[in-house]
């Protein structure tokens, strides 16, 4: 096998079909389908099923795939490497979470879209588990997460602390809520793998509140909007109030005992390429938290 041979090869196996391969490849189907044959010959196994929706990986597939991917990382990291001058500029792609993006980013985001217009920032949000997945996948080249976090593929660096307290309507406090719920409590939360939708049900199961209710939305704004209603409680930074939430809006009540404080971390991929555009960046947010991060190496 060669380069080619394994590009192609996960191309298929992420695409899920030969013919979106080819689109992707910028090449025709029949290609594409005799380059995994001949891949197949000279191994003498299977690597896809064929299927009437398109392919999927036999177990000798899912054994090469790490590699492919591992390949195709390596090659598109030399390629950034050779093309960087040591000046900011090209596609940068990073993750957030969405408070994280709301409180501590924007300044900074300003700041660096003015002072290096040449770099294409592209930022994601989403929870800390599906940006510790784009960070493992190499698909973004970092991404500020919650913490703690500790994963043999990523490097860690903590940039701030938050405080998350639980928000209710205004009226009834959100432990009161909890305790006199005669019908199980309803948790108002961003989707699955958020982490503070995970530490809102540890501290309920500490407290012994039966299983609760869940209301899942995709904004925070969303989020607000269904607790001031009355609609339930959710837990989130202290340091939204002000900023993003107006006060007086919501209930706001800490954890006791310090339970509600949390790291922000910022994580990238251990042996991902390090840009220019990247170390700027986070120059640019140490001037604004004043806290450090990853110095260049």
């Amino acid at each position: 096998m060669d380069a080619q041979d394994l590009k192609v090869f996960e191309a298929v196996a992420r695409a899920g079909s030969m013919s979106m391969a080819a689109a992707e490849l910028h090449t025709v189907q029949s290609n594409v389908t005799a380059r995994v044959r001949k891949i197949e010959s000279r191994l003498g196994l299977r690597l896809f099923e064929r299927t009437p929706k398109g392919v999927i990986l036999t177990a000798a597939g899912q054994r090469l795939l790490p590699y492919a991917q591992r390949l195709s990382s390596l090659l598109s990291d030399a390629q950034r490497a050779v093309l960087d001058t040591g000046t900011p500029q090209g596609a940068l792609t990073l993750g957030s979470l969405e408070t994280t993006l709301a409180l501590r980013l924007a300044p900074a985001l300003s700041e660096f879209a003015g002072t290096y217009p040449d770099v294409d920032l592209c930022l994601r949000t989403g929870t800390t588990r599906e940006l510790l997945d784009d960070v493992i996948a190499r698909r973004v080249e970092g991404a500020f997460v919650c913490g703690p976090l500790v994963h043999a593929e990523i490097e860690v660096e903590l940039i701030c602390q938050e405080e998350l307290v639980l928000l209710s309507a205004p009226g009834a406090t959100a432990l009161r809520i909890l305790a006199n719920s005669v019908q199980p409590p309803r948790m108002i939360v961003l989707r699955l793998g958020c982490s503070y939708r995970q530490r809102l049900e540890e501290y309920l199961a500490h407290r012994g509140v039966p299983a609760p209710r869940v209301l899942e939305f995709g904004t925070l704004e969303a989020i607000f909007s269904a607790v001031s209603a009355g609609l339930g409680v959710t837990l989130l930074p202290r340091s939204l109030i002000g900023p993003v939430i107006k006060p007086g809006r919501l209930l706001v009540e800490p954890l006791e005992d310090g339970q509600g404080l949390v790291q922000t971390a910022f994580i990238r991929h251990r042996e991902g390429y390090r840009s220019s555009a990247l170390d700027a960046f986070l120059k640019s947010i140490r001037r604004h938290l004043g806290r450090a991060l990853p110095n260049a190496t």
